[in-house]
């Protein structure tokens, strides 16, 4: 068998050929896309194609995920020794490797800067460079593993109401899908230093890692996350003085922090020492689209009829493991409830692990857009991530499945208040108790705990949000709408 790695008109390509009997299928399977190739040729000589790029959920045909894929030849007997590997090859928006059965798709960087040293460069070469600043925006939401969040509801509004202001998305490839008329810059390249130093405005949802020194006239707007149920930076048991340290370098580089609700003000602007500086609390941007309601479009692209049960299991993150947790079978769940199972994994969980499969079971964990998952789901399968305050928004019934609830609460994170106490929804140790109050349980039952929830996180989430974080924006000049 002989390989080759060539750019067609159509991007970036893999092509095999072969002697012998044409294939039943060629494809290459990763842990978050699969690509299956155009075989063609006879019973003494055949020739794959696979276009290394991918779409999903009816989101625009995009370059694969960094990542390995298995190649995987059905009824064909080629072994991998047979396979010669190729060099790393530039392909355009992708660098790739052929390694026995495996390629290796790599970041999409000038090999040149894809070091300590090359980085290093061009720290130096954007932070402290002459002349004025870009009337752009620079968004990043979860370290650039996706474009949503908060961010991505501002992001709408300002292309609304300002579309002469340039829009910048920080990705960690170019596999994550951005928004229309919007940039993607990928992380550690030389146009993502340009952009992230020179832009008037960066709008962020995590911390900014790197190295990022603030330059005279810039503003960050640090729209955060979620209401905290779990506890937060200063606020963690056992903090030594290199990580306090490291919290508060890095809340001195916002100017502005965005807060869901008065509750979520208070906590951030102590847990991060954000103090003496505006905390803006009008509700979060992106659940504007919780209030509007649901088009069916989600279900549509998902496969998913208009009649069918969803459930939407979403559990966060645990800083002891870095793939998601397994404490729910979903093919189990789908088969006792007779719905299908949306599995979303934190944005932390992206990078490892492979989707779920099984019947009825649909892995969501790379969807771009949480809150279009929420607007789907007929109920919210939960643990403690504060996926919880926003899924309130729908008024639609939660269940919150807690195995561990004595190690996180006591050892890994703790709470801010007593989450059975005040849970708007039934909180269950077991799978069997989870499937007894999601097919038997009384939907009434915790009407007051939800009325009370509603009022105490919810007050601001009246589908304007976005609309009023913008109109600070242009209020405040920091950046101007009519360029």
């Amino acid at each position: 068998m002989t390989q080759a790695l060539f750019t067609s008109d159509g991007g970036p390509a893999l092509v095999l050929t072969g002697d012998g009997p044409r294939p039943a299928s060629v494809e290459l399977v990763g842990p978050r896309a699969k690509v299956a190739g155009v075989v063609s040729g006879s019973d003494e000589t055949w020739k794959a194609v696979l276009a290394l790029r991918a779409a999903r959920w009816g989101f625009p045909e995009l370059p694969l995920p960094v990542g390995s894929y298995e190649l995987r030849i059905e009824a064909s007997d080629p072994s991998a020794a047979d396979i010669a590997p190729l060099p790393l090859m530039q392909l355009g928006p992708l660098r790739a490797e052929f390694s026995g059965s495996t390629v290796h798709i790599g970041p999409p960087i000038d090999p040149a800067y894809d070091s300590g040293e090359g980085q290093d460069a061009l720290e130096r070469r954007y932070a402290n460079r002459p002349g004025g600043l870009e009337n752009a925006v620079f968004f990043e939401s979860f370290y650039g593993r996706n474009a949503s969040c908060n961010p991505l509801a501002i992001d709408r509004e300002l292309a609304r109401r300002a579309p002469g202001v340039t829009r910048y998305w920080s990705v960690v490839d170019l596999s994550v899908w951005v928004p229309d008329g919007a940039k993607p810059v990928v992380e550690g390249s030389p146009e993502w230093w340009r952009a992230r130093g020179s832009a008037r405005l960066l709008v962020v949802n995590d911390w900014l890692r790197r190295r990022f020194s603030r330059r005279a006239g810039q503003v960050v707007l640090q729209t955060w996350h979620g209401t905290p149920l779990k506890r937060l930076a200063l606020h963690r048991a056992g903090f030594d003085p290199r990580r306090t340290a490291a919290v508060l370098r890095e809340s001195r580089r916002w100017n502005v922090l965005l807060a869901q609700n008065p509750y979520s003000a208070g906590i951030l602007g102590k847990a991060y020492a954000f103090l003496r500086r505006p905390i803006w609390v009008e509700g979060y941007p992106r659940n504007d689209l919780l209030a509007v309601g649901d088009d069916g479009s989600t279900r549509q692209s998902l496969g998913i009829g208009p009649d069918e049960r969803v459930l939407l299991y979403a559990p966060t993150w645990r800083d002891d493991r870095a793939e998601i947790v397994d404490f729910v079978d979903p093919v189990a769940l789908a088969d006792a409830t007779d719905a299908v199972v949306l599995v979303r994994g934190h944005s932390r969980t992206l990078p490892q692990g492979r989707d779920a499969e099984g019947p009825r079971v649909i892995d969501v964990t790379g969807f771009p857009d949480t809150s279009l998952l929420l607007l789907a789901a007929d109920a919210l399968i939960t643990d403690y991530s504060s996926v919880m305050f926003d899924f309130s928004v729908t008024g639609k019934p939660m269940y919150f499945f807690v195995p561990d609830m004595e190690h996180y609460r006591g050892e890994l994170r703790g709470f801010y208040f007593d989450l059975v106490a005040h849970a708007p929804g039934p909180v269950v140790r077991t799978q069997d108790e989870l499937v007894a109050a999601i097919v038997d349980g009384d939907p009434t039952a915790h009407a007051e705990h939800y009325r009370l929830w509603h009022d105490k996180f919810n007050a601001r989430d009246d589908g304007r949000a976005a609309e009023r974080v913008v109109s600070r924006i242009i209020d405040q000049r920091f950046i101007d709408p009519d360029v």
